[in-house]
């Protein structure tokens, strides 16, 4: 007892030791206080000790040391916060700067171990800081932040009852009707995180795109219900979609990205600035000021990360306000931290009023805890459904509980894929293996993953299932206003029609800018120009006998010009597909808008390369060298272009597979090479015809009429004649193609509306 004492005693006398140090340094510290400077400073937040009074102002200067032990002055006031960290009220210091948190934090450690408390008396009543105030305070940019997409909008309640969708898979000898999902319920309601998790393969893209009005197949049954009334065309522009694929312009900036889907989605009654402007804040709100003005990039082009992309693609549809937002898996690829801030920033659109369902994959216990519902699949069937908060209780309940600690979502992952090591297994099936009831792994013992599939749906329908649709069919009490307007079947555009023509023109010419102007493009063309002009080097004659060799030369520059486009045409629509589909999805504009302005922004572009072949071949070979010849020979080579883009857009849009159009422009452009007219003079008749087809027969003629209609009617057994025919027929091609090319699209049906 009485070492005990003594030691006791000992650590008294220490502290006593440390608290007379720490007075003789503040004592010290006050004597090199000036005077007016101490009369300056709060009298009543002095602390005595030792006899030796310190101001408030010169205690603060000491930011290691601790206080100790007030003699009789009151102590220093400090601001509670809701995050339980102490913080000194510095509002006198000359800086007017507070001391962070972490300061207050680590200071507030050392006071526990001296024995410093402070009274309830002494605490102040100004307002503490918190987290969920309505400005925050951006740190970085030195301003402040209005919460994520606070402008109210209209509440859409989400009902799913048993949701089914099966696809036929059709094989050589026989057919099979494959289950997706099979008889999913829930519901989601404004303010609300529903995540859809599940192995993969278990059916969560697909009831997310069934919830979102993105399947147009049969084969999907059910009740899915937006404020009690099914879904209707009017819903689309309440709906944000982000899909599991960024499909983004990858040479286009960030801020373009947004601007030009902000002109193409907002109301028709904002104005142009207005657009800009909430394109800006989307940018602002999103974080993306510092990658503004980079490009999106891709496989072939750096551009911003994986987390800016991903949340540019959130921002092109939080542009619209939506009502409901569906995201398709998207933290995949992201570190933790990066996804928690995605998790975080759906959080900020939730709590507006929205409703937001999101599929997940394997999220991190910390992302798993932000979700409100949740939604456990596995082999297309409902294992759980309901908070997100009671998951674990739930399979408590029914027998399943990890043996050690386990990231909730890796519990429930385990379980859906029937994978129950280091998880108790309930006892009816330990009972049923034990009988031979049901078959066991060979290694473990444990029940085999499909007879856990087995139980963990028989438990939920028979403990929460009907309960749970007898909930969903109590009716909304919301107004009949709000479900009139979800039903509507107007269908309202964000541009009018040239709007949408001249947006996408500009969109789409400065994407391929960047492609036809690559210097692989520039040096092939340049290339091929050089080595004909050494071929036929001043060729140029009067006398038809001599003009055998540069009707080849001329024949060539036919082929030239008419292979080249056709083999550049038929990727646009197949690489396009994906964000074509995307954005007809969406409602941003009609089919029509997009196509002309998808051909009509390639004409300047595709003008500029030729008139540079062009000057190369002319004057190195030595053609007619006329002002009048040269500038038509440029609109035939051109109108040529056109004719043979007309045909690679249509084999494009008609087959959308781009091994299968390759093969069919390939057979087609030979085909029409060697009906010509330069190869086989006396063609059959019953083949003739199709020379007519060919528009290198036709280019070809007029290059003949241009170059050598002062010397003679005929060259290498082509007539040459006034020109019309051809000048009409290639006008019929370039019009006749776009229109095979446009009716292919229509047909494709690529998304509901389309």
């Amino acid at each position: 007892m009485e070492k005990a004492n003594s030691t006791s005693g000992l650590i008294r006398t220490k502290s006593d030791q440390l608290v007379e140090t720490i007075a003789a340094a503040l004592g010290a510290m006050r004597s090199s206080i000036s005077p007016g400077e101490a009369a300056a400073s709060d009298g009543g937040g002095s602390m005595e000790s030792s006899g030796g009074q310190l101001s408030r102002k010169s205690s603060r200067r000491l930011t290691a040391a601790s206080p100790g032990r007030s003699g009789g002055g009151k102590n220093t006031h400090i601001r509670k916060a809701r995050s339980a960290q102490l913080k000194f009220d510095v509002d006198d210091l000359n800086s007017g700067a507070a001391l962070s948190r972490a300061s207050s934090a680590s200071l507030g450690f050392s006071f526990s171990f001296t024995g410093f408390t402070v009274p309830p008396d002494e605490i102040s009543d100004s307002k503490p800081f918190s987290d969920d105030d309505e400005i925050h305070e951006d740190l970085e940019a030195g301003r402040q932040k209005k919460k994520l997409q606070t402008e109210p909008t209209l509440p859409i309640y989400l009902k799913f009852s048993d949701v089914t969708y099966k696809v036929v898979l059709k094989g050589i000898t026989s057919t099979v009707e494959k289950e997706i999902l099979n008889g999913i319920n829930g519901s989601v309601d404004p303010g609300e995180v529903l995540a859809l998790m599940g192995p993969s393969g278990s059916g969560k893209t697909t009831l997310l795109s069934l919830l979102g009005g993105r399947v147009n197949q049969p084969g999907h049954g059910g009740s899915v219900t937006y404020n009690d009334k099914p879904f209707s065309k009017s819903l689309k522009s309440r709906i944000g979609f982000v899909t599991q694929d960024d499909v983004l312009f990858p040479h286009l900036t960030v801020k373009e990205t947004l601007t030009y889907a902000a002109r193409l989605r907002l109301p028709r009654r904002l104005t142009k600035d207005e657009k800009y402007q909430r394109a800006a804040d989307v940018i602002y709100e999103l974080g993306l000021e510092n990658c503004q003005d980079t490009m999106i990039g891709g496989s072939f082009v750096r551009g911003v990360s994986g987390g800016e992309r991903k949340r540019v693609c959130i921002g092109n549809e939080i542009l619209i306000n939506p009502s409901l937002l569906f995201l398709d898996e998207p933290t995949s690829g992201l570190d933790s931290t990066t996804a928690l801030r995605i998790v975080d920033t759906l959080h900020d659109i939730a709590e507006a009023g929205k409703t937001v369902i999101t599929t997940i994959h394997q999220p991190s216990s910390r992302l798993f805890l932000k979700f409100d519902k949740l939604i456990l699949l596995g082999k297309g069937s409902l294992l759980y459904f309901g908070k997100a908060s009671e998951a674990m209780v739930y399979f408590s309940s029914i027998g399943c509980s990890p043996f050690i600690a386990m990231n909730p979502a890796e519990f429930m992952l385990d379980l859906a894929n029937g994978n129950v090591t280091d998880i108790s297994v309930p006892s009816e099936l330990e009972d049923r293996v034990l009988m031979g009831n049901s078959t066991a792994e060979p290694k473990s013992g444990k029940p085999a993953p499909a007879v856990v599939h087995e139980y963990l749906v028989e438990a939920y329908e028979t403990r929460v299932a009907e309960n749970e649709k007898k909930r969903l069919q109590i009716p909304i009490a919301v107004d009949d206003e709000m479900k009139s307007q979800v039903c509507s079947a107007k269908r309202e555009w964000g541009a009018s029609w040239f709007e949408q023509y001249s947006i996408l023109f500009w969109r789409g010419l400065k994407e391929r800018r960047h492609d036809y102007f690559s210097w692989l493009r520039v040096t092939q063309v340049l290339a091929t120009a050089t080595i004909l002009g050494l071929l036929w080097w001043q060729s140029g004659s009067n006398n038809p006998n001599e003009l055998q060799d540069q009707a080849g030369l001329l024949f060539f520059i036919a082929v030239f010009w008419g292979f080249f486009p056709v083999f550049t045409a038929i990727f646009t629509f197949p690489q396009e597909r994906a964000m074509l589909s995307k954005e007809r999805a969406a409602d941003m504009y009609r089919l029509s808008a997009y196509f002309v302005a998808r051909t009509t922004s390639d004409l300047p572009l595709d003008l500029i390369l030729p008139v540079l072949f062009l000057v190369v071949v002319y004057f190195m070979a030595g053609l007619r060298m006329n002002v009048g010849s040269f500038f038509l020979t440029v609109l035939t080579v051109f109108l040529c272009i056109i004719a043979a883009q007309g045909l690679g857009l249509a084999i494009g849009a008609t087959l959308m597979d781009l091994k299968k159009a390759t093969t069919l422009a390939s057979v087609t452009v030979m085909t029409f090479m060697l009906a010509g007219g330069f190869f086989v003079k006396d063609v059959p008749v019953f083949i003739s015809w199709l020379r007519y087809l060919s528009f290198n027969y036709h280019t070809y003629k007029l290059l003949l009429k241009v170059q050598y209609e002062h010397i003679s009617h005929s060259i290498n057994g082509v007539k040459i004649d006034d020109g019309y025919t051809e000048v009409g027929v290639l006008a019929a091609m370039v019009v006749g193609y776009r229109l095979l090319a446009y009716l292919s699209l229509r047909r494709m049906k690529l998304q509901p509306g389309a």
